[in-house]
């Protein structure tokens, strides 16, 4: 594909390769790869068209809504207070936030948002875009909502909710926005491309996402969700339906407002080379800095719920805040740590390797955890590491 930029250290053309793939035969329109190594950038590739449904040539800094990839940015807020010793991760919620004790959640404790066990993935009324968009609707809703299980029990995937319950603990510990925080603490520090937030400034480098399908291959074989996964999704009552419906209807991720909104959950924004280089500071200095001691990797990878998954209808695994390696969300090795969003974009880390990765798409495909270009792309930077040796 002639319109591939950008360049790949020797050792990592498989990477370039499967780039140049995805587009040819996995159904891309524009996209973006990055590859850290030890702090040092060895894969920055983009190609394609800056919009799904337009001709302009993506740039080199193109941004991309992330969707729920952005839980691994904002769930480095919190760890990041409890290194700095603001926030303990073993106290209640309301002990930070009073109001989130009612109806049975006085037992709920900070790692338990993070873990995806606080047992409030839903709304009993689902709130529409603009109030989950207001910063005040979201968080009073999961204060006052009752759990769907005993907190810390169970875990079920947090779709949305996950936002507004670290977003108002992030704000009730520090006196900042998680958006405000992420601006101030991450970004600018790293020279890092990534928002929770977007400022009205920076609106004209991101690019216009939309629902694209992949291509058929023939001889492939098409491997289908179990029937309770796809009985899940099609049961507009069901836990699954009620956790992706927790706003109603679905935003418009095009809309300036809707970006404009700090949305922890699933609306930041972000370069490949924003992503890769924020996961690379969580294990390692990059130029000069490091956001992650080596105790908070620890926490970030260690497993917290594993097993049959409450919302998404299979086994999943969290460490605090991120997904863990797994075969409902491959990463790099057992030791990854990271982020997908649904539809492409995917971002982690592999401390053992010293790989951090960011991938970022315009066109969603249908998925939830593991899409076969960000895959593809995954598959390729474990044969180039491989052939290279630590």
């Amino acid at each position: 594909m002639s319109d591939v930029q950008g360049s790949v250290d020797p050792g990592y053309e498989a990477v370039r390769d499967a780039f140049v793939r995805n587009f040819t035969h996995r159904g891309d329109h524009g996209a973006a790869v990055a590859v850290y190594r030890d702090g040092q950038k060895v894969v920055d590739l983009w190609g394609g068209t800056k919009d799904v449904d337009g001709q302009a040539p993506w740039a080199v800094d193109t941004a991309q809504i992330l969707r729920s990839a952005t839980k691994g940015i904002a769930a480095a807020v919190p760890l990041l207070l409890h290194q700095r010793g603001q926030l303990d991760l073993d106290a209640p919620v309301a002990t930070y936030w009073p109001e989130f004790k009612a109806k049975g959640k006085e037992r709920t404790l900070v790692r338990h948002l993070l873990s995806h066990r606080a047992a409030v993935p839903a709304l009993d009324r689902p709130l529409t875009p603009a109030e989950a968009a207001d910063g005040e609707s979201g968080p009073a809703a999961v204060a006052a909502q009752a759990p769907f299980w005993e907190p810390g029990t169970e875990h079920g995937y947090h779709a949305q909710t996950f936002g507004w319950l670290l977003g108002e603990l992030v704000r009730r510990v520090s006196g900042r926005t998680l958006g405000r925080w992420v601006a101030e603490e991450i970004a600018r520090p790293l020279g890092a491309d990534l928002w929770i937030g977007m400022p009205q400034e920076e609106t004209g480098r991101v690019g216009r996402v939309g629902k694209v399908e992949a291509p058929r291959v023939p001889g492939a074989i098409t491997l289908r969700p179990k029937r309770a996964v796809w009985a899940a999704y099609d049961d507009p009552d069901s836990l699954t339906r009620r956790a992706f419906g927790a706003i109603d209807p679905l935003p418009d991720q095009n809309d300036p407002g809707y970006r404009a909104a700090e949305l922890p959950a699933a609306g930041g924004i972000s370069t490949a080379r924003g992503l890769a280089r924020f996961y690379a500071a969580t294990i390692g200095e990059v130029d000069g800095r490091r956001l992650f001691a080596p105790a908070t990797v620890a926490l970030a990878r260690t497993e917290e719920s594993a097993g049959p998954d409450r919302v998404l209808v299979v086994n999943t695994r969290f460490g605090l805040g991120y997904m863990l390696h797994g075969p409902a969300s491959p990463l790099l090795g057992p030791g990854s740590f990271g982020h997908p969003g649904s539809g492409g974009s995917l971002g982690f880390a592999d401390p053992e390797s010293g790989i951090a990765f960011g991938y970022v798409t315009n066109g969603h495909q249908k998925g939830v955890t593991a899409d076969p270009r960000a895959q593809a792309l995954v598959r390729a930077v474990r044969e180039a590491i491989g052939q290279q040796g630590r």
